[in-house]
């Protein structure tokens, strides 16, 4: 079903409550089906592809620092971190300083995954922010953090 149905039928208007939450559904559903196809066609999930960009970003990331910086729950982080791990695509090594805290590093092996590619979430990001100006861009991030910021006070 097309994520326009509320606009385009009259008679079935939402309130701006729940048209903006069909939204939000209609982006999370086109996430999941992405990461699926990844999945699929790539062999790793849309957030394990997302912590191995961030990884290969931020080389000798913490843990909780990349669960920070991906706004995932560190037991979220974990288990991404555990089959990347197994599968041979990150590696965890002791933090010299301090040995109670690990980092984070890219095997040679994850680096075909870290690089942009067709199809992939990211280009349907830039494609569609290319089509939007930079104060609409500012505009949408600061309502999509303030819900973000909102279920995140309601999940606590």
């Amino acid at each position: 079903m097309s994520g326009t149905f509320a606009r385009t039928t009259p008679a079935r208007r939402l309130d701006p409550v729940l048209d903006f939450l069909q939204l939000l559904w209609s982006v999370e559903h086109g996430l999941q089906s992405a990461s699926k196809r990844m999945e699929a066609s790539l062999g790793i999930t849309g957030p394990q592809r997302l912590v191995l960009r961030i990884v290969g970003r931020f080389p000798g990331v913490s843990a909780g620092e990349l669960a920070h910086i991906v706004q995932l729950h560190p037991s979220t982080i974990t288990g991404i971190l555990q089959r990347l791990v197994a599968r041979g695509l990150l590696v965890r090594e002791r933090d010299p300083r301090d040995n109670r805290r690990v980092r984070l590093r890219l095997r040679t092996a994850a680096r075909g995954f870290t690089r942009p590619s067709s199809g992939m979430v990211e280009r349907a990001v830039t494609k569609a922010l290319a089509g939007v100006s930079a104060p609409q861009v500012r505009a949408a991030r600061a309502v999509l953090s303030a819900v973000a910021a909102a279920l995140k006070d309601d999940g606590d």
